[in-house]
């Protein structure tokens, strides 16, 4: 070896030891940072967040979320959803709009199965107030002129309803988008390992306190009106991922000897009836994964089938009453690896 390379190896050597001393630092340091554990309701369901911080962040994490709640809840009567609904003609801010374009978009590519106008008709069939009334065929049909996300429209800021009558609800996307509004705040900060549960829509990033992917159960769809079975189906080993499930195996009616879900097709103002009984997206932010796994629910499996052709960019795990009647269960190939044994 001549004297120049000797020269440069005895300059590249302290560097080379202080980096490696810096990234021991640096692995040290994240191992003894603690994970928080914050708990809560939010929407009107429970959260449960967990995330690797020395600080406790739950004013902030909650902050983040009452803006979601001014802006989408229909239970907040001064929220921007709530004046639209008087027929204030608010201007909408950024997350308002932003909820509103995806739901437009899952709108179109599911013709029309998910629909944030099919409130009425949720409310009617007594889904949204907990005491059950079948209505007759007119009083559908009186609702169903007001149902459709082509009669309304975000133009600079506003919407406009081709109906006063009409009225948005945004409840099968608002928890899925909280927790992507907590995993952007959780970015911002530099927190890297965290996983947002609110209502069972969940978003994980990183690695969990054992240093391992985040692992996040599957209930099985059991009739259990009163939420107290939480047995698992299966486990999916995940993270980086959002995940969103929906089901009719929580909220329903008996009507005599026919069960009526709490999943409304748009297109009839009926309560679905089909063999899905439980429908669990994965997606790279929570509020598609929650829109996708709604509209799949009014879909049902083989119409769902289709859609997620034209998008290899969702993973869908989907449980279903097969013709003897017994669960089977599909899903989609790319997540056959994420399924723990």
């Amino acid at each position: 070896m001549d004297d120049k390379k000797k020269k440069k190896l005895v300059w590249q050597l302290p560097f080379l030891a202080l980096l490696i001393i810096g990234s021991v630092l640096i692995v040290a340091q994240q191992h003894a940072m603690p994970y928080q554990h914050d708990t809560g309701m939010v929407f009107g369901t429970v959260y449960n967040i967990t995330y690797q911080s020395d600080k406790d962040l739950k004013q902030d994490i909650e902050a983040e979320l009452q803006k979601v709640d001014n802006s989408l809840s229909p239970f907040n009567k001064s929220s921007i959803i709530s004046k639209i609904n008087r027929n204030e003609n608010p201007e909408v801010n950024d997350m308002f709009a932003e909820v509103f374009n995806l739901a437009e978009k899952v709108s179109g590519e599911t013709g029309g199965a998910f629909d944030i106008t099919v409130a009425p008709l949720v409310n009617m069939w007594g889904f949204g107030t907990k005491q059950f009334h079948r209505p007759d065929r007119e009083s559908v049909d009186s609702l169903m002129k007001f149902v459709g996300f082509n009669k309304v429209v975000m133009r600079n800021k506003h919407v406009q309803k081709q109906n006063p009558n009409i009225q948005l609800d945004c409840s099968g996307i608002a928890k899925g988008y909280g927790c992507d509004v907590v995993a952007r705040f959780f970015r911002s900060k530099g927190i890297k390992n965290f996983m947002i549960e609110i209502g069972g829509e969940i978003v994980t990033s990183g690695n969990n306190e054992k240093r391992l992917p985040w692992s996040i159960g599957v209930t099985k769809p059991t009739d259990d009106s009163l939420q107290a079975s939480q047995e698992l189906q299966t486990v999916l080993n995940v993270t980086d991922k959002a995940m969103a499930t929906s089901g009719n195996y929580r909220n329903f009616y008996m009507d005599g000897n026919r069960k009526l879900a709490h999943t409304i097709d748009p297109h009839t103002g009926y309560p679905v009836q089909h063999s899905l009984l439980s429908s669990t997206v994965l997606a790279s932010d929570c509020a598609t994964a929650d829109a996708y796994a709604t509209a799949f629910m009014v879909l049902g499996i083989d119409k769902a089938k289709k859609v997620l052709e034209h998008h290899p960019e969702l993973m869908a795990y989907f449980i279903y009453a097969g013709k003897d009647g017994k669960m089977q269960v599909w899903f989609s190939p790319s997540l056959k690896d994420k399924i723990a044994n």
